[in-house]
């Protein structure tokens, strides 16, 4: 058998073998958990950990080869990953990422995009895309992935599964290569409601106590109207689940953008005339989200500019204009980012109460 034969069985092998995993490990190894002569909450179970984690002997890649080339071996490993080993848990590898986590697409020109179980011919989402590629396709229970602008949620929808994103600070970030630190939180995904809620528990150090009843449940109708599915498929299939289970009772109906506009006046340094009238658009809403992705470049560049500069990465064309715009970013504005977002907490503090719930539709428009 020639050579030239056996680098092409090689390769063939190696393709199917990275096909049955639908691309989504980048490094496949075992971690095991400590033994324990106590019952542990997720003893047998299995998980992935998107490439942004630092684990102890092994290159956090941030999902671009010239950053795995340029830095060294971690000491240590995150935080969280070392709750869900101690929780019990085996890992088994690190999953594919977006380059440097600024992608919602899935797409990574230099490992491959991840084949979404769900949908083959579509794209996985991102920035966490192998993660919930591997959770999806059956190869772990549950995964590891960031959540800075909806990198969990938006794989998870795409992908079939389940996806949490929690609080900001409510999980530590320890260990995880920033990318805006005003809204990194690290989340979780899972196909079984049970296994979600059993790795929230451990990486949340929560107890294991009954459900509490929220005092209310608040339903942002105009969010609601961005969606193109039908309201009888949406809100009100979601409000008869929340009677049945809570009583109407708790049910309360808001227009969010008005209540926002009302509680966020720095929001007004962010409006753009002429989007009151446009159906899909909600004028106050937009003008946050302007001011998130503002303070979000801003917080990149501070983190990352000068290794872009100085080692010119080869960047995917898309993630490419993304990083270098906001490595122009200027400090313009950047302090009423700040004061939006203060005025933020306290309104949605005072809307939620104590105990609550909100179900807002992420609405995204590819134009």
């Amino acid at each position: 058998m020639s050579l030239l034969h056996n680098s092409h069985r090689v390769i063939a092998v190696t393709d199917m073998a990275k096909s049955l995993e639908f691309g989504a490990f980048m490094e496949k190894f075992t971690l095991q958990p400590s033994p324990s002569a106590l019952p542990l909450p997720l003893s047998g179970l299995t998980f992935a950990v998107k490439d942004i984690f630092d684990i102890e002997g092994y290159v956090t890649g941030f999902g671009n080869p010239d950053w795995a080339r340029t830095h060294s071996a971690a000491t240590s490993t995150a935080p969280a990953v070392m709750d869900l080993l101690k929780g019990g848990a085996t890992c088994f590898g690190k999953t594919v990422m977006d380059e440097m986590a600024y992608c919602m697409y899935g797409v990574n020109k230099h490992y491959g995009t991840p084949i979404n179980p769900c949908a083959p011919d579509r794209v996985p989402g991102g920035s966490s895309s192998g993660s919930a590629v591997a959770v999806g396709a059956m190869l772990v229970d549950f995964s590891l992935g960031t959540d800075t602008g909806a990198s969990v949620r938006v794989p998870a929808s795409y992908c079939g599964i389940l996806g949490f994103r929690p609080s900001l600070g409510a999980v530590s970030t320890a260990g995880v290569i920033p990318m805006s630190q005003s809204f990194d939180t690290v989340g979780w995904f899972a196909r079984d409601p049970v296994i979600l809620n059993r790795v929230g528990r451990v990486l949340l150090h929560l107890p294991d106590v009954d459900p509490i009843k929220p005092n209310q449940i608040i339903i942002p109708e105009d969010c609601f109207r961005l969606s193109s599915v039908p309201s009888d498929r949406t809100a009100q299939v979601l409000v008869k689940s929340i009677e049945k289970l809570f009583g109407g009772q708790c049910v309360k109906h808001v227009i969010l953008g008005d209540y926002v506009k009302d509680k966020v006046p720095s929001l007004q340094h962010f409006m753009v005339k002429g989007n009151e009238d446009q159906e899909d658009n909600i004028p106050s809403l937009a003008a946050l989200s302007s001011a998130m992705r503002l303070l979000q470049r801003y917080e990149f560049k501070n983190n990352h500019a000068e290794w872009v500069t100085k080692v010119n990465p080869d960047l995917g064309p898309e993630i490419s204009e993304r990083i270098w715009d906001a490595i122009k970013v200027t400090g313009e504005k950047i302090d009423f980012c700040h004061s939006v977002r203060t005025e933020l907490r306290a309104a949605l503090t005072s809307l939620l109460g104590v105990i609550s719930v909100t179900f807002i539709v992420n609405v995204f428009l590819v134009k």
